[in-house]
């Protein structure tokens, strides 16, 4: 039996029609909404997300500025620049797309955004209140998780959670998330030994370590959900960490790739400029 597809694509959608809704409310008031988003250099893969972002901002009602900034701009400049964004106060969410040219440090410059303003959720302050279960910013691609695992229905409090990936971004802070939910957390990598035993007690599976087609179907409990956050390109397609084709007919619920955790990301953005808002009211 194939598992039902939680599609963030449909999910996002709801979510930005009440995101725009309050956007609206905000600007009638006075306080439209305000995103910037820093690009430095050329990269490809980082053109499209900051293209996709700033274009879900506009659709939203919000006020999006991008700053594209040449490969070799300075850490200074770089710095300076956000420091500008701090102190505007028409801008509510400071997004710097990473990754960085390697002669930039990227810890700095994330340090340099206020943390009223650190809508991506990785200032050290916000990863700090997350750690201690109230957090500020929730990082947007964790967060868009929690929202899926809420379409399904299923009791998290004492539900057995594996989480594949370690990184800042996605593995630690969902783990955060999901413990605070009251469930059981094992949080691996791609190096944990016997990987294949860890994903096979999950109720909830998360996997998040860019490595196509990692996880298969006889790596799944029956039933499971599955929450695929990988993006790969393999023969010029798209696909996910989890062999979509086998697991779909093991797991009870799975996201696909594309079309699942993507959509969901950029959403949570729009949701937490919307509280950075409504919060400095």
């Amino acid at each position: 039996m194939s598992a039902q597809i939680i599609s963030g694509t449909e999910l996002a959608a709801s979510i930005r029609e009440t995101i725009a809704t309050r956007a609206a409310e905000l600007t009638t008031l006075g306080h439209k909404p305000g995103l910037a988003v820093v690009l430095v250099g050329d990269d490809p893969a980082s053109r499209v997300y900051v293209r996709n972002k700033v274009s879900a901002c506009e659709k939203a009602g919000f006020k999006s500025v991008m700053y594209e900034m040449p490969e070799n701009t300075s850490q200074d400049a770089l710095v300076g620049l956000v420091q500008q964004l701090n102190a505007d106060p028409s801008i509510h969410g400071i997004l710097v797309q990473l990754p960085l040219p390697k002669h930039l440090d990227s810890h700095v410059v994330i340090e340099t955004i206020s943390a009223a303003k650190d809508v991506d959720g990785f200032h050290i302050s916000n990863a700090g209140l997350l750690m201690t279960g109230k957090p500020l910013f929730r990082p947007c691609t964790p967060y868009g998780v929690m929202k899926m695992l809420e379409l399904t229905g299923i009791e998290l409090r004492g539900a057995e959670a594996v989480v594949i990936g370690a990184s800042n971004i996605v593995g630690k802070p969902q783990a955060m998330l999901l413990l605070q939910q009251g469930a059981t957390v094992t949080l691996c990598n791609s190096k944990t030994k016997d990987l294949k035993s860890h994903c096979q007690r999950a109720d909830i599976l998360v996997v998040a370590v860019g490595r196509p087609n990692m996880i298969t179907g006889d790596m799944i409990k029956p039933g499971a959900v599955v929450i695929d956050v990988g993006i790969n390109r393999v023969d010029g397609k798209l696909c996910g960490d989890v062999d979509f084709d086998s697991a779909k007919e093991v797991a009870g619920w799975i996201t696909p790739v594309p079309g699942g955790v993507g959509p969901m990301t950029i959403t949570m953005l729009l949701q937490n400029t919307i509280e950075a808002v409504e919060r400095s009211l």
